[in-house]
């Protein structure tokens, strides 16, 4: 059944990662601890009595003790600060148990709704309804994301409230302190904030970018370190350059624009922290001479400052800021995979075996295909539906496993359905003779055969008949024309096959099924190891050849040159166009995503 899915871009630039829904999810898991975390909340009011007390009492031990001559009272009221400091640890001590009372239930709230997912789907399963996650998509959700949340839930309940106390509490203090000195402090501090909060999407975006951009060098690298002879042997080598470089300078990009705004954090806390005090410390002179302020008074603010204030922004503009992006990234995730699945069509009785054909058939019609390696495994493809019309040309796409070789064998006859079934040109695979099955449908697979013997016998393996001018176009069309002439002709030997590269055995294979009679060509990942251009000319020509083309997409270009996509999204597939599924398919947007700039069609 075809998932129907909103368009996800406005969404997703407003709601990068899925933040909001997880601040939701974390919310309303929190809610019924609220008893706890009001008790959290007290204990930190005490522990922010340091903060509060400090410039206070050095400034009297200043200008009440010292600078009176009466050291003795200068030494009781920093006596009176280590008394204040000996609290915050106690009041950190006690508050411990209260911290854990929210977060292991936090913890144990989390796990429920994470097996209570699971179990749905088992059941829904069961009754025959379409699966809606992998039973180990959960366990990994079990054991690294809903331990993630709890660490970074407690970490930023045991930093981020002290912090917070701790602003507010020498804000406070000084104010009552010194209230002249605030508005040099208010003054930055304020579009400090401003900045920091303005800075958390940007940063989050560019850790993003930078990792797809590692993962792109990563991936053209293998590529072709795995295909180096097939580049000599194609001249590919500029061009598989210049796509490499192409990669290497989007990770340069990216690496930049990280730092450019990470670098601006050392601005918030330079114009929150530091600003504050060279701006106290130069009009101090002036306030002093005016009678505005005292000596101690001056030391006490600053004291706020330098203690007090700078530590607090320095660590919340560093390590709490990636915590509260990781936390939120992480309970997005949490709330979008145990969601309910609102959008999706109501499960469907299984078809029937088989469905009369439409007056106009179309060249492939798939309907109700379910499919499982076993009684009780997980259906690979579930309750799909779909059309190809003649001369149409589907591209499928999806992650690496979620079986696109499967559906290979199931559209070619390789595998029989458990449910539904497929039809070539009206009528049902299953009917069909196995010679005019073999005849019919042509699948390449990834590993291309050639077997010993000359050039003309492995490209006629399919069609003997096949004339000199057919021969000549089948290579021309898909790029093997080079290849032929450097094996010396159509009557030239290949006494081992091995000899031949991975790319030329599949360029051999390709001109093979081109020559062929069959009405249903599938490419399941037939050109992989050739270069982006030889793979795009092949393409083309099996798209313009007479029949069906169904291509198991190794590189997203070939998507885009399809008529028709189909996402394998877990278990809910999706079919439209290129442009359709960028709104329509978060998967798919993913997908293009990363190809981005890496391989174009030429």
């Amino acid at each position: 059944m075809i998932r129907r899915e909103q368009p996800r871009h406005a969404a997703a630039a407003s709601d990068p990662g899925g933040m909001r829904a997880g601040w939701s999810l974390l919310a309303a898991e929190l809610r019924p601890r609220k008893p706890a975390l009001v008790r959290v909340l007290g204990w930190s009011v005490l522990e922010g009595v340091p903060a509060l007390l400090s410039g206070a009492l050095v400034a009297a031990a200043i200008d009440q003790g010292f600078l009176a001559g009466r050291p003795g009272v200068g030494f009781a009221l920093l006596g009176m600060l280590g008394l204040a400091m000996l609290l915050r640890v106690l009041a950190t001590y006690a508050m411990f148990p209260h911290l854990a009372s929210v977060v292991e239930p936090l913890r144990d709230a989390l796990v429920r709704r994470v097996v209570g997912d699971a179990l749905d789907t088992a059941l829904a399963e069961q009754g025959g309804g379409a699966r809606r996650t992998d039973p180990a998509a959960a366990v990994a959700r079990l054991t690294e994301q809903v331990e993630s949340c709890r660490n970074l839930t407690a970490s930023l309940l045991r930093t981020l409230r002290q912090l917070a106390v701790t602003v507010v509490a020498a804000l406070v203090g000084l104010a009552v302190l010194a209230p002249l000195a605030l508005p040099l402090v208010l003054i930055p501090l304020v579009p400090a904030g401003w900045l920091f909060v303005r800075l958390l999407g940007p940063l989050a975006r560019r850790r993003r970018d930078l990792l797809l951009a590692d993962e792109r060098i990563a991936a053209e690298t293998g590529r072709t370190v795995a295909g180096l002879r097939d580049i000599v042997a194609l001249g590919a080598q500029e061009r598989v350059l210049g796509d490499l470089g192409t990669a290497i300078d989007a990770q340069a990009h990216a690496t930049r624009q990280l730092a450019r705004a990470s670098a601006l954090r050392l601005l918030v806390v330079g114009v929150g922290a530091q600003l504050p005090v060279v701006l106290l410390v130069a009009a101090a002179p002036v306030l002093i001479r005016h009678g505005m302020l005292t000596p101690g008074e001056v030391a006490g603010a600053v004291l706020y400052l330098v203690k007090e204030l700078g530590p607090a922004l320095r660590a919340l503009t560093a390590t709490v800021g990636d915590w509260i992006l990781e936390l939120g990234v992480v309970t997005g995730r949490l709330a979008e995979a145990t969601a309910p699945r609102e959008d999706a069509e109501p499960a469907q009785p299984a078809a029937g075996p088989v469905r009369a054909p439409s007056p106009r058939p179309a060249a492939l019609d798939v309907y109700g295909v379910t499919f499982a390696y076993g009684p009780h495994a997980a259906p690979v493809v579930a309750d799909l539906t779909l059309t190809v019309p003649d001369r149409g040309h589907l591209a499928v796409v999806g992650p690496s496993g979620v079986g696109k070789s499967t559906l290979a064998a199931l559209l070619a006859g390789l595998l029989a359905p458990d449910a539904g079934g497929v039809a070539l040109y009206g009528i049902p695979v299953a009917a069909l003779d196995p010679a005019r099955l073999r005849r019919d449908v042509a699948v390449v697979p990834q590993e291309a055969y050639v077997f010993a013997g000359t050039v003309r016998e492995n490209l006629t393996y399919l069609h003997p008949a096949a004339t000199e001018a057919e021969l000549d176009r089948a290579v021309r069309l898909v790029g093997c024309r080079d290849l032929v002439a450097r094996l010396g002709g159509y009557e030239a030997g290949i006494p081992d096959p091995t000899a031949l590269s991975a790319g030329e055995r599949q360029l051999v294979a390709l001109a093979r099924t081109f020559v062929s009679p069959a009405r249903l060509v599938i490419l399941d990942e037939a050109t992989c190891h050739l270069d982006p251009a030889t793979e795009a000319l092949a393409e083309r020509a099996f798209a313009a050849r007479p029949g069906a083309l169904v291509v198991i997409a190794h590189r997203m270009d070939s998507a885009r040159r399809a008529d028709r996509v189909l996402v394998l999204d877990g278990h809910i597939p999706a079919v439209g166009t290129h442009e359709e599924l960028m709104d329509r398919s978060a998967l798919y947007a993913d997908l293009t995503g990363h190809w981005q700039g890496v391989h174009t069609a030429r």
